[in-house]
This record gives C-alpha cells, structure tokens and sequence, in this order.
C-alpha cells in the first residue's frame, strides 16, 4: 500500500510561492491591523455533503442531474455568507461546487453522482487567478466513514443503508464485533491506510487550491462531532424518535466511532497546517451537539428523517440538521473573519 504525497519538486515550488508572496506583500503598502476588506472577496466553496448539507430541503440544481449533489439552497456557505455581510464583509462566491459523495480526489478529477446519473466537474475547475478565499469541508468519504459505519450497523447494511454509500469493510465479520475489528488485525490495517490516503490527499488539495489561485487564503474546515464523550447518552432516543440516534451499533463500538472521527480531525488539522493553510476545528467546538444530545442534537440521527423526499424520506445518516448547518455557518463565518483581518 502507498501513501499518497507530494513530491520535493511540488514543495519547493510551492515554498518559492509563498516566499516570493511574502516580499511582494513586504513591497507594497500595509493595510491597517484589524480592518475588514473594503471590496467583495472573490470566494469559492468546495466539499462533500457536509458543505452541500445533505438532508435539508430544498437543494439547488433541481432542474439537471446535479440535484444528486443534494446541496442545499441554505447550506453552511450560504448562510457564513449571510452573517459576514452582517459584518460588512461581503463575499463574491464565484461558485459553490460542494457535492454529496465527493472524495477529496474529486477536487481535481470528476465525480461521478450518485446511481451513475451523470457527473460533475473536477471542483478545483472553479477556481480562477482572481479567487482570494477557498472554503470548504472534505475528507470524511475518502476515510469511508460510510463503510465504517456498515461495519457496525446490520440495519446500514439491509435495504435501511441503501442510499447511504459505500459497503462494509468485510462484511464476513458480523456488526457486533465492529469494535474488535477496528481494533486489531485486518480492521486496523485499513484504517491506518484509509489515513494515510487522506492525509496525503488533503495535501495535494491544497497544494492544488494554491496552484490556481495563487492569491488566495486556504480554510479546511472539520467535521462537526458526531459522538458525545459520555456515550450512555447515545441509548436514549431523541425527542420524537423511536430509532435511537445510532440504531443497533454496539455500545462498545461508539467510542471507536469517536476515535475515528478524532484521528480524522487531527490528520486534517495538521495537512492544513503543513500547507500554510487555516482550520474550523468543529469537532472541537461542538461537543454539546452531537446526534446523541436529543433536543440540542446538530446531527440528525443515522436513521432519523432528513428534509429530503425521493419517493420516501431520506434518513440524515448523520448529517448536520438546520441547528448544526448553523453552527457549522458560525465558525467558519469567524475564521473566514479572521483570516481577512490578518
């Protein structure tokens, strides 16, 4: 198995880059500490369904294939746009290319949609010589989050998991010993390669990001927590629901989830952090709005009903609902206010 990386060359060009970027800014005159831009910042958004917002309703795109991206018209972008403009910061997007499904390789390659109905462009095709912000979220469907959550759901595996992608890592080991097979052996093995792919991966998106918008701020932002630190709570059922927030995985097996999901925000906070690029540590910042904290959940339930309608209610899978897009708008919002005050 081999690690997806940069190579020297891509490094030192891209040192020469940022270098020959600090003494033209030496060049010119200093802006004042603190003040917003007086001009509209040209702004591209990218990512998978946790920037398109997968589960709520409506979406874009509804007159072409692209309505498989299921991106919705109110999603975190749109409504981090919304509160900068509120600040006097105002964002020109030039395009929001996030997509239900994306992998991070499918910020330079196409991507095909969902059912093999069409495809959408490389993401990185967005970008043009002018963009000065690239925002986005990507990262968690080239770990194959779905699959580890097959692995440990019977019911993800049957008909109940059937719009939700990907299959179980080795679906000859029963769910119920998910736990031991992320731990040790086989499960482990892919894990640390399904890592290592991403890490390397991410480096390239953003070395890519800098390739063709060479003026432009970086932000990855993570993925908002998904499991409580007190995982008894995940045995009570939200308010309204019957299915409890993680159906029939084992007790056992959610702090592996959690795990998981922490070693995936690590790894993006430190490829964002080896390219010069800035972070939304939402794991970090949404500890209190897991799918397991009923009434202040920002993520729906694996099988609790999203906004979405194809014939039948979709399930959220455990995507963020309309109070976890907000929070996800809030923080990246703040970054984003941040970096354009530098």
């Amino acid at each position: 198995m081999r690690k997806t990386t940069t190579t020297p060359l891509a490094r030192r060009l891209a040192a020469a880059a940022v270098a020959l970027g600090s003494c033209l800014a030496l060049a010119g005159p200093a802006a004042p500490a603190g003040a917003a831009p007086a001009d509209p910042v040209k702004t591209v958004f990218f990512g998978d369904s946790y920037t398109a917002n997968f589960g709520i309703a409506p979406v874009n795109n509804q007159d072409n294939e692209k309505l498989l991206c299921f991106q919705a018209t109110e999603n975190y972008p749109a409504v981090a746009t919304r509160r900068l403009a509120d600040k006097a910061i105002t964002l020109d997007v030039q395009a929001d290319v996030s997509c239900g499904g994306a992998l991070v390789e499918h910020f330079w390659r196409e991507q095909e949609l969902l059912g093999g109905i069409g495809t959408v462009a490389a993401q990185q095709d967005a970008l043009k010589d002018d963009t000065q912000l690239v925002v986005g979220s990507v990262g968690g469907n080239t770990l194959g989050y779905s699959s580890i959550l097959k692995q440990c759901s019977a019911k993800l595996r049957g008909d109940e998991g059937a719009a939700l992608p990907g299959r179980p890592v080795d679906s000859d080991v029963p769910a119920g010993e998910c736990r031991e097979f992320f731990e040790s052996g086989d499960g482990k093995a892919w894990l640390d390669y399904q890592f290592q792919r991403v890490e390397g991966d991410l480096e390239e998106l953003l070395l890519r990001a800098s390739y063709h918008s060479p003026d432009a701020d970086r932000v990855l932002v993570g993925y908002p927590r998904f499991v409580p630190q007190d995982a008894t709570k995940c045995q009570t059922a939200a308010p309204g629901q019957t299915e409890l927030p993680f159906v029939d995985i084992p007790q056992d097996a959610l702090p592996v989830l959690d795990q998981v999901q922490k070693r995936l925000n690590d790894v993006m906070k430190k490829a964002a952090a080896d390219e010069g690029a800035d972070f939304v540590d939402l794991y970090a910042q949404t500890g209190n709005n897991t799918a397991c904290d009923g009434a202040d959940r920002g993520i729906g339930g694996l099988l609790e009903n999203s906004q979405l309608e194809l014939g039948q209610a979709i399930p959220w899978y455990g995507h963020p609902n309309e109070k976890g897009r907000d929070l996800q708008a809030q923080h990246v919002a703040a970054k984003i206010e941040e970096v354009l005050n530098r």
